[in-house]
């Protein structure tokens, strides 16, 4: 129910476009747009492609970043995110995380999920591309990214219950707690370049994990 809910506000965000054409990817944005496509065909063969477009870094007057949503390289809709975008069958679900978007999907009237095609050039694409031609070294990728996350989790965790249980009033009842892992400044700042690192590399491929990822964003 509270999805149906977030679901329909988000519905009511969507504004209609100004008809503006769609351009191009460029290879100097691939940290900072976001580009997805989508191709349905009507009753009678006609095909149409939709286009999701997000630009991470910029923001409307109110702080908000937006997803466009093109029809045939025409402006058709917009809205902020999260964003739902009515289209034929069901509706495109954009979602963004701290490092990316985190769900890029055609969510049919039925429920089946699938996710859009990333534009070749982009970040995005070039991953999927990636995982095409190196399919177990990108299985591989995607592993350490997890273990990476994970580990940095476990760190994160232990430092943080050396943290509070470190005053009198706490270690009396609970006993105190000595995390095994003290890491230097520098350490700490290359802990953290590589779980951004890791957190990048897992939303170029749309996984987004609450714990893991939401942990770090």
């Amino acid at each position: 129910m509270f999805e149906d809910l977030r679901r329909q506000r988000a519905l009511k965000r969507v504004v209609p476009g100004n008809g503006r054409a769609l351009k191009r990817f460029r290879w100097w944005q691939s940290l900072s747009r976001a580009l997805f496509y989508l191709r349905l065909t009507a009753g009678d063969g006609r095909q149409s492609v939709y286009a999701v477009d997000v630009k991470h870094g910029r923001q409307d007057s109110n702080g908000h970043v937006r997803a466009h949503l093109y029809l045939d390289g025409r402006h058709h809709a917009e809205s902020r995110l999260p964003a739902v975008f009515p289209v034929p069958g069901g509706a495109v679900e954009v979602r963004a995380s701290s490092f990316g978007l985190k769900r890029c999907h055609y969510v049919t009237d039925d429920g089946a999920e699938h996710q859009l095609v990333p534009d070749r050039d982009s970040a995005e694409g070039r991953r999927a591309h990636f995982d095409r031609k190196h399919p177990a070294l990108s299985r591989w990728t995607g592993a350490v990214s997890a273990a990476v996350l994970v580990v940095a989790l476990l760190v994160l965790l232990t430092q943080l219950a050396e943290q509070l249980t470190r005053p009198q009033e706490i270690a009396q009842y609970v006993g105190s707690f000595t995390s095994p892992v003290h890491l230097s400044g520098w350490a700490n700042t290359a802990v953290g370049l590589v779980t951004a690192a890791a957190s990048t590399e897992r939303a170029l491929r749309l996984r987004y994990s609450l714990l893991l990822d939401g942990g770090v964003g």
